[in-house]
């Protein structure tokens, strides 16, 4: 029976643009929900814009522009920047909604007047109490939150926010920061009484240890081993009661029978999820309750950054519980996003906009796939390396995937009329059932989001499909009218494989599969559909799909990141992920050691060897090169890194390739890649011996996981 699911990501705020970070966390979601639809399941994807609190007033107010005008200009640019990236919302809302004031209103009072589930006994989890409230004497108003700044008190990092820590992810009132002061005037805070609103987490203690452990949930886990650790350690710690108000001026809603008292954004912007939903609903004519109610059998996923795991770990159920609705289900939580190994900088152009990538040209599923490769259950954060992201998509995408289209349907059309043949020979037979080995659970990687594991089964697959054409080579059979069966069960084998791939990549590229899917005039609706063999089947003539990234691009995208920032850069243009050129040894070539059993002339420092980054890799498919008497081509399982193609000049040594495959090998992984004429080499595997047949490639335990560092 298909399950229910509303799926939903963290809401980005409308104060700004969406930039690169932002998309990790959201094209991670896309993902995952296209592939429950590919499953079967009925899915219903809802987000809006945050769109309340101070700093959006203000930022109103410096553009001379109303609160109201501001935000809906603000979600009109991440609407588009969202279709643009081809993302498959059923509706995006906005907070700023009669629908979220009624919800938000609704479990504010439940939560006041509600009676506690499964008793009679009146239970109120909010409390009224006197505060001392941080005033800025020169702009004669409370600060909000993040107006004020100062040393965080659990960790004693500087410069953070007066309600949680971006080093520590600690959480904790304003006034407990040491040496604040104003970001609106510099001027040190003075304290003011408050009367504020509490929702007395406290109380949810028992319940969140249950939700943590599965009860609600049929024992399931409700998010990662790891993010679930780190809520566990802040509610062994305590929870201490949530101030849920803001005083006037705030821009909000404002607290039902509290005049000069606004809901805080963070509990009316969790509810947007609901009132999204909500619109839906109204406009669909789906039943609300369907999904919320505390007895529902639906599901609702929660797609978070790892900065806010506290908010919807903690007080999001036990807020939903209090209200006497349902809890979520599971939270997945992504890491921070890096460039070029370093975090975002708007000096040095990597600080990147949704839109300015779009803008230089550069296709919105390329960036799709290239986080996807990255991405696994657990929390870590990813890094966009410019070079590789170019190399990998243009590897991967271009040089496996519509490669294998591209040399083969022109046989077809040309001597078949378009025709595939009706059934496979021997051989075919048996490689397609290697390749449906490969690609049977998928959908359960998806479920799981091990995203990169997927790539790497994508991988596989297309490293089978192409060896399998370079073997046969269909070119030289076109010469031979003899041989014309043989070559259409090789081009339908090769063309079933690129549909079977096309199936695996639907999630990760809509676009791109559905212009497959019309090359092969059969549609993808399922993962076991994508299974289904295409025999006596026409095809339609073949259209580049893709077209490689131009380094142009990258560069354009780089330097356009610059110039946004309203100054121009004094340096010249910055080349991407620049490779440094080894240093000449001073020494004569005849110098140098000519054997393994020569003793070495020189030492170098343990900073010098840190450079390499040796790591493991596990060998998926192993072959001879086609024009080269010395090289095997290999493809590794490089676990986080992807899976990696190298060149390797050991042939003499290894005259059965096949065999090493299984086979876990050493290699170097931040080797500079090298452009060869039978493709990229990404890396250098390590081997020992004197050179030609005396070559023996190093190996390790099979316990060693592929991507482990060797240290």
């Amino acid at each position: 029976m298909p399950r229910r699911l509303l799926v939903t990501h963290a809401l980005p705020y409308a104060n700004g643009p969406l930039h690169l970070g932002h998309m990790l966390g959201y094209i991670q979601t896309d993902i995952w929900a296209r592939a429950q639809r590919m499953m079967g399941n009925e899915v219903h994807f809802v987000a809006a814009d945050d769109a309340h609190g101070t700093p959006i007033m203000l930022a109103a107010e410096k553009a001379g522009v109303s609160p109201e005008a501001f935000i809906a200009d603000i979600r009109a640019g991440h609407e588009a920047d969202f279709s643009d990236f081809h993302f498959s919302f059923d509706h995006y809302h906005t907070t700023h909604s009669e629908e979220n004031r009624e919800l938000a209103s609704l479990i504010y009072t439940r939560l006041r007047d509600g009676a506690r589930r499964g008793s009679a006994e009146n239970q109120t989890y909010i409390a009224r109490r006197s505060i001392q409230q941080l005033f800025d004497p020169e702009k004669d108003m409370f600060l909000p939150d993040r107006y004020i700044k100062g040393v965080c008190p659990n960790c004693g990092t500087p410069d953070q926010y007066g309600d949680n820590c971006e080093n520590c992810g600690a959480t904790y009132a304003p006034t407990d920061l040491i040496n604040p002061y104003s970001v609106m005037s510099g001027a040190t805070p003075v304290l003011r009484d408050s009367e504020h609103y509490f929702f007395e987490l406290s109380k949810f203690e028992p319940l969140l240890r249950d939700w943590f452990g599965g009860k609600f949930t049929a024992g399931k886990p409700v998010a990662n081993g790891g993010v679930v650790a780190k809520l566990m350690e802040w509610l062994d710690g305590g929870l201490k009661d949530w101030d849920i108000s803001r005083d006037a001026p705030y821009f909000g809603f404002p607290i039902p029978d509290a005049p000069g008292k606004f809901f805080y954004v963070w509990l009316d912007a969790p509810v947007g999820y609901l009132a999204s939903f909500k619109a839906l609903c109204d406009r669909t004519g789906l039943t609300f309750d369907d999904f919320l109610a505390p007895d529902s059998t639906a599901e609702m996923h929660h797609f978070i950054g790892k900065d806010i795991i506290n908010f919807h770990g903690l007080f999001w159920p036990a807020m939903l519980h209090g209200a006497q609705l349902r809890t979520p289900t599971a939270l997945h939580v992504n890491g921070y996003l890096s460039v070029n190994g370093a975090k975002m900088s708007k000096s040095r152009g990597t600080f990147i906009k949704a839109r300015t990538y779009l803008d230089a040209g550069l296709h919105p599923e390329f960036l799709r796939y290239y986080f996807a490769t990255m991405l696994s259950d657990a929390p870590v954060d990813v890094d966009l390396d410019l070079k590789a992201f170019e190399e990998r998509v243009n590897s991967h995408l271009i040089g496996k995937w519509v490669n294998i289209a591209s040399r083969t349907a022109g046989f077809v059309q040309k001597f078949f009329d378009g025709k595939l043949a009706d059934h496979f020979g021997t051989e075919e037979s048996a490689l397609w059932q290697t390749l449906l080995a490969h690609y049977d659970g998928v959908d359960e990687l998806y479920e799981t989001g091990e995203f990169a594991e997927v790539t790497r089964r994508f991988v596989t697959i297309a490293d089978l499909v192409n060896g399998y054409i370079a073997a046969k080579a269909p070119w030289l059979m076109a010469k031979d009218d003899s041989r014309r069966d043989e070559m259409q069960q090789i081009c339908t084998l090769a063309l079933n494989g690129f549909r079977l791939l096309a199936g695996l990549l639907k999630p990760m590229l809509p676009a791109t599969v559905a212009a497959a899917e019309q090359f092969l005039a059969a549609p993808i609706g399922s993962f076991d559909d994508a299974r289904r063999t295409l025999f006596g089947h026409t095809i339609q003539p073949f259209e580049s799909l893709l077209g490689r990234i131009d380094p142009k691009h990258v560069e354009a995208m780089v330097e356009a990141s610059k110039e946004s920032l309203g100054a121009p850069s004094s340096e010249p243009p910055a080349k991407v992920a620049p490779t440094k050129k080894p240093k000449e040894s001073s020494k004569p070539m005849n110098d140098q050691p000519t054997s393994g059993d020569a003793a070495a002339t020189s030492t170098v420092s343990i900073d010098d060897f840190a450079k390499l980054d040796l790591r493991i890799g596990k060998v998926t498919a192993c072959e001879f090169v086609e024009g080269s008497d010395k090289l095997l081509r290999f493809a590794l399982d490089a676990g986080s890194l992807g899976t990696r193609q190298i060149f390797s000049g050991i042939r003499a040594a290894y005259a059965e390739p096949e065999k090493l495959v299984g086979r876990n090998v050493v290699f170097i992984a931040n080797l500079a890649p090298r452009k060869m004429r039978f493709g990229l080499s990404e890396g250098m595997i390590l081997s020992a011996g004197d050179g030609g047949s005396d070559l023996f490639l190093l190996d390790a335990d099979q316990g060693a996981a592929p991507g482990a560092t060797v240290r």
